[in-house]
């Protein structure tokens, strides 16, 4: 097994021990004063996990929450420095860093893979999932307080799956995102 290899499984499999606690800290940045960007980030992440937008479904193996624990990263990603939490040392924003740090991994692992991934989580924000769009939920407080509730919801049931390292997870993983998702030319 490659470098790599060990890298990608010792860090997934973090992800998904973790998962729990984004979605935690996610709920947070979104019921905070935090910029536009972040609420935008974090709803777009919350939506995706709670409102069972998988790629991957989680009755799938592990494969199902590290969809979720990807797409979370994803989402964070795009921020700008300047929109990152300014309090880097404390919860919420110690996660939101560690969420963008993160992203560069599923940037390595996945290829131009993410490029659609982005796509289809910007297609949130006007593209209803039960009846809400992000474009909807930040624009209502009483939304953007029921997505909280969910993701503290999840949070508190998420009972972490058992993870397989091996190289065999990495290639069913890899393959099931390229099949759903057709990366940018």
């Amino acid at each position: 097994m490659s470098s790599f290899e060990t890298r990608c499984l010792d860090a997934f499999s973090t992800w998904l021990r973790t998962l729990g606690d984004d979605a935690r800290a996610l709920a947070a940045v979104l019921e905070s004063d935090a910029s536009e960007a972040l609420h935008r980030a974090a709803a777009r992440a919350l939506v995706y996990v709670v409102k069972s937008v998988d790629l991957i479904p989680e009755g799938l193996e592990e494969l199902g929450y590290l969809d979720d624990a990807f797409m979370v990263r994803v989402a964070v990603s795009a921020l700008a420095d300047g929109d990152l939490p300014a309090e880097r040392d404390r919860e919420p924003g110690a996660t939101v860093q560690r969420l963008v740090a993160d992203a560069a991994l599923v940037r390595e692992f996945l290829g131009a893979t993410v490029e659609p991934l982005e796509a289809s989580l910007a297609e949130l924000d006007r593209r209803a999932v039960h009846e809400r769009t992000v474009d909807g939920i930040l624009a209502d407080p009483a939304l953007r307080a029921e997505l909280g509730r969910e993701a503290r919801e999840f949070a508190a049931s998420y009972a972490v799956p058992a993870f397989v390292r091996d190289e065999k997870t990495l290639v069913k993983l890899r393959a099931y995102f390229g099949a759903k998702t057709k990366p940018a030319a």
